[in-house]
């Protein structure tokens, strides 16, 4: 059993799809599809129930991927030992504007405690870069919201969050129990500048052009609310400044919290932290201390 191909593996257990496991490790399906039928001949034993309505994991597949996880794991800490011995054990992460996420914060914790020798850099970014500085090469993994322009990038999904409309407590729709975008259509709103990623321009602003003043952080954006009585999105569950309300928008899609690196890049210390990040984000969904 190659390391290879544990990952497709587990890439095709965690998606439980062979088209999205395909995209996620960057190759066409068929291949794919070949090895795990080779891996099931290895093993004496089917991994997968494959239907009409999908797959699943078989008991067997269930154990191999424990199994997997754990041994990819182990291989990834010989490689990012190595690299430490090396003096080579460095890791520049982006965090896009909320590092007091508790996402954020159980991953950090958990990637020191697995990797304690590597030295971790954070580059907090504004609102004006999801990418955290991927596409101009200043750091090696980001964690973020989507979307923006993935060309060249590989991304991983680690949580979805409602979103809603950021008002001042006195405005009359403050009182409403929740919005659509037609409510704001005769506001202004925060916008950020001309030159920022268009994708995630466009679903900031609800999928239209606005009027309004330009911001480029969580506080600017608040301030511009507050001071002049513009709208604008932000997530339900952020903590709005004194004064300031929140009304979920109910026909908004959710802002993906993602975590993202370049495409083709096979630093262990990146696969290790999008793992763990993985695995962060959904013990604090679940709830788990």
């Amino acid at each position: 059993m190659e390391l290879r191909t544990m990952r497709y593996f587990v890439a095709v257990a965690e998606e439980l799809h062979f088209g999205r496991a395909a995209t996620r490790l960057h190759m066409s399906q068929p291949p794919l599809s070949r090895a795990i039928k080779q891996l099931e001949t290895d093993v004496g034993a089917a991994l997968f129930e494959r239907s009409s309505a999908g797959v699943t994991l078989t008991a067997v597949g269930a154990v191999l991927l424990d199994e997997a996880r754990a041994l990819l794991a182990q291989a990834d800490r010989v490689r990012v030992r190595v690299a430490a011995a090396a003096g080579a054990a460095t890791l520049t992460v982006g965090i896009l504007g909320d590092s007091a996420d508790p996402g954020a914060t159980r991953l950090a914790r958990a990637y020191h405690r697995q990797h304690p020798r590597v030295e971790v850099r954070v580059r907090e970014t504004d609102l004006t870069d999801p990418t955290c500085g991927l596409h101009a090469g200043l750091v090696d993994v980001a964690l973020t919201r989507g979307p923006f322009d993935e060309t060249g990038l590989s991304v991983r999904e680690l949580r979805v969050d409602p979103v809603g409309a950021l008002l001042r407590a006195d405005d009359p729709l403050a009182r409403r129990s929740g919005l659509k975008l037609a409510d704001l259509a005769d506001r202004r709103w925060f916008r950020f500048p001309g030159d920022t990623d268009p994708l995630w321009q466009a679903y900031w602003n609800g999928g239209e052009l606005r009027d309004g003043p330009v911001v480029r952080a969580v506080q600017e954006c608040q301030q511009a609310v507050l001071w002049n009585g513009t709208v604008g999105m932000t997530l339900q569950h952020h903590k709005p400044a004194e004064g300031l309300t929140v009304v979920p928008l109910i026909d908004m899609p959710p802002s993906r919290v993602l975590a993202a690196w370049n495409e083709g890049d096979t630093n262990p210390l990146i696969r290790s932290f999008v793992q763990i990040a993985t695995a962060a984000y959904r013990e604090v969904s679940a709830g788990t201390p």
